[in-house]
C-alpha cells in the first residue's frame, strides 16, 4: 500500500471512528425527540463522498453514470437522468416534454391537470414552461387525486396529467392510465415522495412517459440533494441530458449523430437546444450508489411502524382521519398524515403543539391546497371544482415523522401522547 493510500485509509477510519461515537440517531426514551427526519447517511457514505473530494473529481461524471444505471436496473426503468434535486427532475421532465424538439411537444397554454394537494415545484415547471395548471381535489381516504374529478376536468386545451403519489401512497394508476389512453393525454408521475412504492407490482414511475424522484435529505434514501427523471423513451432521455447541461451534447450517448450534423463545431462546445445547469456532482452519485441497497430496508421500517399506528390510533377513528393505502397498491410511507375531522372538538393547533410539547416534530401536509397559495395566483391556472377536501387537509391536516429509526418504543410514544391528548378533551 503506498503511502498516499495510508493516508487515506486512517483519514477514512477516523470518519469510522467519529461517526460511531456521534451517531445515534434511535429514539431514546429517556430524553424522547421524534424528529420528522433522522439521517440515513453515516461513515460509509460520508467516506463515499470524501473519496471524491480526495480524487478532486468531483463534477459530474462516472459515479453519476453509474449511479444512474444502478439505480434503473432493479426497478425496470429504461432511462434515468440525474440532477441536483427532485425539483430538478420535475423541470427536466416538463422541459423536455415542452421543448420543440420533443416528440409531440407541449405548447404555451396548452392545460396540464394536477392535483391540489401537491408541492409547489410539482407546479411551477409548468407554469414557467408557459404550461396552464388545472387544479382538481383529491380523494380524502388516500389523499391521492381523485380520478373522477380528473376525467370531469379533462377540457379542449388539455394535453397531460401529472400526479403526486402523496406520502409514498401510489395512485390509483389502473383508472389514471385508462383515462390517459382514452383521451390521448401524456402522463408524468411526480413520485419525489414515493421512492419504494408500487401499484399492481410494478414501481411507482415505470407507468407514465416520465417519473421523477428526490434524494432529499430527508426522503426515503438520500444524495444530500439530489433527484432523477426516469424516460420511457430514449430520445426523451437524450433530450434531457442536453437540457441539464447547457444544451451541449457531451453527455447524450450518441454524440456521433451531432457531429455528423455540425462538423465545423467543436463537439466538446457543441450547443444544440436550450439548457439549465442541473447537473449532480460527483459526491452524490458516490453517495446514491452505497445508499441504494439499504433503500429496501428504509422502506420496510417505514411500512412496519406506519401499519402498527394505523391499528393503535383507529380507536380515534371519530376525530383523526388516517391516510389509506390505495388497493392494489405499496405504500412507502414517506410520513404519517393525518386529517383532523371537522366535528373534532379542537382544531390542527391544538393537536400539533401538544405533540411538540412531547418533543414529536410535526408539519402541514406538503403545501396544503396550492390552489389557495398566493404564488399561483399571479399566474393561469383553473380550478375545477371547489377542492372541498384538499381544503380540508391545508385547514387541518398535519403530519409526524416515519422514518428508518422510528421503532416500536418511538410509535408507542407518539400513540400514547396522542392517546394522552383526546383524554385530556
Amino acid at each position: 500500500m503506498s503511502e498516499r493510500e495510508k493516508l487515506k485509509r486512517q483519514v477514512f477510519e477516523a470518519v469510522e471512528a467519529y461517526c460511531s461515537a456521534a451517531h445515534d440517531f434511535s429514539f431514546d426514551s429517556t430524553a424522547p425527540i421524534v424528529r420528522l427526519h433522522e439521517p440515513t447517511f453515516s461513515a460509509d457514505e460520508i467516506n463515499a463522498a470524501l473519496d471524491c473530494m480526495l480524487t478532486t473529481q468531483v463534477t459530474m461524471g462516472t459515479k453519476v453514470k453509474v449511479f444512474e444505471k444502478s439505480f434503473c436496473a432493479p426497478f425496470g426503468h429504461r432511462n434515468g437522468v440525474m440532477s441536483n434535486s427532485g425539483s430538478s427532475a420535475n423541470l427536466l421532465a416538463i422541459a423536455a416534454l415542452a421543448n420543440p424538439d420533443a416528440r409531440d411537444a407541449l405548447r404555451p397554454g396548452d392545460e396540464v391537470i394536477v392535483p391540489a394537494l401537491s408541492w409547489s415545484t410539482t407546479v411551477w415547471p409548468l407554469v414557467q414552461l408557459g404550461l396552464v395548471p388545472v387544479i382538481v381535489d383529491v380523494d380524502p381516504k388516500t389523499l391521492n387525486i381523485e380520478t373522477n374529478a380528473l376525467e370531469r376536468a379533462i377540457g379542449p386545451k388539455t394535453r397531460g396529467v401529472m400526479i403526486v403519489h402523496v406520502y409514498g401512497n401510489p395512485c390509483d394508476m389502473d383508472a389514471i392510465s385508462t383515462i390517459c389512453d382514452n383521451h390521448e393525454l401524456v402522463l408524468i408521475e411526480d413520485c419525489c415522495e414515493a421512492l419504494g412504492a408500487s401499484f399492481g407490482g410494478s414501481p411507482v414511475g415505470a407507468f407514465g412517459r416520465f417519473g421523477t424522484f428526490s434524494f432529499y435529505f430527508s426522503h426515503h434514501m438520500t444524495t444530500l440533494e439530489g433527484g432523477i427523471t426516469i424516460a420511457q423513451g430514449a430520445d426523451d432521455a437524450e433530450l434531457m441530458r442536453i437540457l441539464r447541461a447547457h444544451g451541449w451534447i457531451r453527455e447524450v450517448e450518441d454524440q456521433e449523430h451531432w457531429r455528423r450534423r455540425y462538423p465545423n463545431i467543436h463537439p466538446r462546445f457543441l450547443f444544440v437546444n436550450l439548457g439549465y445547469n442541473l447537473r449532480a456532482t460527483e459526491l452524490q452519485g458516490a453517495m446514491g450508489m452505497v445508499q441504494l441497497p439499504k433503500l429496501d430496508g428504509y422502506v420496510s421500517a417505514r411500512r412496519t411502524s406506519a401499519q402498527w399506528l394505523l391499528d393503535r390510533l383507529e380507536r380515534h377513528a371519530e376525530l383523526l382521519q388516517l391516510q389509506s393505502e390505495t388497493a392494489g397498491g405499496y405504500h412507502s410511507w414517506f410520513g404519517f398524515p393525518i386529517t383532523v375531522s371537522s366535528n373534532a372538538p379542537f382544531d390542527v393547533d391544538d393537536i400539533t403543539t401538544a405533540l411538540n410539547k412531547k418533543g414529536i416534530e410535526t408539519r402541514p401536509i406538503i403545501c396544503g391546497n396550492i390552489a389557495r397559495q398566493p404564488g399561483l395566483q399571479m399566474y393561469p391556472h383553473r380550478v375545477y371544482g371547489d377542492l372541498t377536501h384538499s381544503d380540508a387537509v391545508m385547514a387541518r391536516g398535519f403530519s409526524f415523522g416515519n422514518h428508518q429509526d422510528i421503532d416500536r418504543v418511538a410509535s408507542a410514544y407518539i400513540a400514547d401522547a396522542i392517546d394522552e391528548f383526546v383524554e385530556a378533551l
